[in-house]
């Protein structure tokens, strides 16, 4: 019976998140609730909770951490100096000739706001406003205009600068430069699928996508070609500050973020977008974010001592080691696991209550490679955002979209994209090189 305590903490767990109880404070109170009661059982020892303060104050300690609070600041920072509407008209401009030109245009440009921004919420709730309107006055399908702004704005996710990895390098004892450089690839081979994806069904079905004549005649090559190499320096300029630092060998991640910080300040002044009552507005919402990624870290470590405690990991070990289950087996149950969770908690949420309990299992005694099962599992954990009834770009998109567009339009758009992503998962377990390579090449 002692052996099925660490069970029984998860279904309590996903118990109390079901029925709308805080993430962080769940963690915490079922860790408590089950460690003092095993105590008395003389299956968990109440002076183990003195280990949670050391681990508390290593997380505020934690120099690679400092990154999350800086990156977040920089996305809130840029997104309020308008770059991504900048971005959007132009990139409209230039692909207007092409079939689902305007398609084609909100995928790249959030791929550019990923790699300068990073923060999904702003990113689809930019594009939503901006491009959904005129993509439906257009005559584009409802579906392939939600799914392409939602899968569009989740690209930070996988795009370096991106949270998720610095919080997968920390919590696997991966090189979050490693992680930088190793997602790179795998990034823009899901930006080309995406791509390819529209243009192929749109060329299919050009009814999808038509084009208004009054676009194709006008005529002002030399106009857009100067208004987008304006609008491009911008976020190009900071890519080369955040990660041509890092990739040069001048920086750390975490002093790259610091970097980035304050390039995107200069960046909104010499815009003259910057006010100081936007700045109290920039640091208030990201200190509201920071605060969430840490609280829910802080409940984390809670978790974690008592699960650990109660010989939990050990438990999992034994189950896969005793049984001789193939570790390609257990790795897709991992990535099963996370991906249905994805359906109902955050990737936040998914990262620090799985990773720790599974990364030491995956990569020490089944051999992974730690930086190719972080990749695989950022880009599982991306599917998070899309996947329904709980994936947050929908509910993003949903606020901005016009009346006409219902949830279920949503729903229907972004299910090709989620198949889109977890083919670029499987293109990336059958070919390990695209994440490995590269860090090689760079690092040595």
């Amino acid at each position: 019976m002692n052996e099925y305590i660490p069970l029984l903490m998860f279904l309590a767990l996903f118990f109390g998140i079901l029925l709308g109880f805080p993430v962080a404070f769940t963690l915490g109170g079922v860790a408590i609730i089950f460690g003092w009661a095993c105590s008395y059982l003389d299956l968990f020892y109440t002076d183990d909770f003195a280990f949670i303060p050391s681990r508390v104050f290593g997380i505020v300690q934690n120099m690679t951490l400092i990154a999350v609070p800086l990156f977040i600041f920089m996305g809130i920072t840029l997104e309020k100096s308008g770059l991504a509407s900048e971005l959007l008209e132009s990139m409209q401009k230039v692909f207007k000739r092409v079939k689902g030109g305007l398609a084609l245009s909100v995928v790249f440009v959030g791929a550019l706001l990923a790699a300068s921004t990073g923060i999904v919420g702003a990113t689809v709730v930019t594009m939503g406003a901006m491009a959904l309107p005129t993509m439906l006055k257009w005559g584009y399908q409802k579906e392939l205009a939600c799914g392409t702004i939602a899968a569009s704005g989740t690209l930070g996710q996988i795009i370096p600068p991106s949270i998720v990895l610095v919080l997968l390098g920390d919590m696997m004892n991966v090189d979050v430069a490693d992680l930088f450089v190793g997602a790179l690839l795998p990034g823009l081979l899901m930006v080309l699928i995406y791509m390819l994806y529209i243009f192929i069904r749109i060329s299919l079905n050009p009814n999808l996508a038509p084009v208004p004549q009054e676009l194709i005649q006008e005529n002002e090559e030399s106009v857009v070609g100067l208004e987008v190499l304006v609008t491009l320096i911008p976020p190009a300029l900071l890519m080369f500050i955040v990660l041509g630092s890092i990739l040069g060998g001048f920086a750390s991640p975490t002093e790259a973020s610091a970097c980035g910080a304050l390039g995107a300040i200069l960046l909104s002044t010499l815009k003259g977008r910057m006010t100081w009552e936007k700045f109290k507005a920039i640091g208030t919402e990201s200190a509201k974010m920071t605060s969430m990624v840490f609280t829910i870290l802080v409940g984390a470590q809670f978790f974690g001592v008592v699960f650990r405690g109660l010989n939990g990991d050990i438990m999992i070990e034994h189950m896969i080691l005793e049984n001789d289950i193939p570790k390609v087996w257990v790795l897709l149950f991992v990535m099963t696991l996370m991906f249905v969770m994805g359906f109902f908690l955050d990737f936040i949420e998914i990262c620090f209550i799985i990773i720790p309990i599974v990364s030491p299992l995956l990569v020490k005694v089944l051999g992974f490679d730690p930086l190719w099962l972080a990749i695989l599992m950022a880009i599982n954990l991306q599917t998070s955002f899309l996947t329904p009834p709980f994936g947050f770009a929908l509910f993003y998109l949903k606020g901005v979209a016009p009346p006409e567009v219902k949830t279920s339009h949503i729903y229907k758009g972004i299910m090709p994209f989620v198949l889109l992503q977890l083919l670029t998962l499987v293109i990336i377990y059958l070919f390990p090189d695209l994440v490995t390579s590269l860090p090689k090449f760079v690092f040595g």
